[in-house]
């Protein structure tokens, strides 16, 4: 007779990471083991594994928790036929036909933003990144993005331990200066990169929602020539729009 090993460790840190795909926003250890009947002090110690194999990691506030850039890159793997889909992509194509600007679909991490899907901007000369690339953490809108999520307390240990990186003469150096462009980004639901990462390059990014763990970014990227307003209303509503109609997408059910 054959008998078959079972690590409980192995099986608990699994359903934890399960019940984060599964959960429709983050959830923190009470949470945890309040869904999958194990104990707090349990949960407490496979998520500080689970943190460390960067398979998990804290969301903004510092009390729950989602997918991290261990599992984000296998997620994307898995699921990158999902958001270039006969679904997702038209949604991305009518964003870049009504603005003529790439537009990017990303996931948002502690380390990095992933793309996850593209609509190149049909101009002659255009920005563009494959589906995979990677983007540091606090470059441009994205990071203004992420950041704007923290307290203030967290947004300025994490800016100050990770440093700001001067991408260009645009580049906000200062503390204070990028909280302040935070507290905007809180308050619109938009962040703004003016040149700020790659010169003569402007973006508009915000946020989709979370999607099986993943945090999803939404942004439009452009030549300054071509992007001179990037607060411009019409284009704000333009972004929202298509923000939305990829959350709803997103929910629905696979057939």
């Amino acid at each position: 007779m054959t008998t078959t090993y079972k690590a409980p460790a192995v099986q608990k840190a699994f359903q934890i990471l399960k019940t984060l795909v599964e959960a429709q926003s983050p959830l923190g250890i009470s949470d945890l083991s309040r869904q999958l009947g194990i104990g707090k002090s349990t949960v407490h110690g496979l998520i500080a594994s689970l943190i460390e194999a960067g398979a998990i990691e804290r969301t903004a506030s510092e009390k729950a928790y989602v997918l991290g850039p261990a599992l984000v890159d296998l997620a994307f793997r898995s699921w990158s036929h999902l958001f270039t889909a006969k679904t997702i992509a038209p949604i991305l194509d009518e964003l870049r036909d009504s603005t003529g600007l790439t537009v990017f679909l990303g996931v948002l991490s502690r380390e990095r933003t992933i793309i996850v899907a593209t609509s190149a901007s049909r101009n002659a000369l255009a920005i563009s990144s494959p589906p995979g690339t990677t983007i540091p953490m606090l470059a441009g809108a994205l990071g203004k993005l992420y950041i704007a999520a923290l307290d203030t307390e967290q947004a300025t240990n994490i800016l100050t331990q990770t440093g700001l990186t001067p991408y260009t003469d645009h580049s906000i150096q200062s503390v204070p200066d990028y909280l302040a462009e935070c507290a905007f980004v809180r308050s619109t639901g938009f962040a703004f990169d003016d040149e700020e990462y790659i010169p003569g390059v402007r973006a508009v990014a915000t946020r989709v929602g979370q999607y099986r763990g993943l945090l999803l970014a939404l942004w439009v990227v452009g030549f300054s020539k071509d992007l001179e307003r990037h607060d411009d209303p019409g284009l704000l509503q333009a972004i929202s729009s298509c923000a939305d109609r990829v959350r709803k997408e997103l929910d629905q059910p696979a057939e």
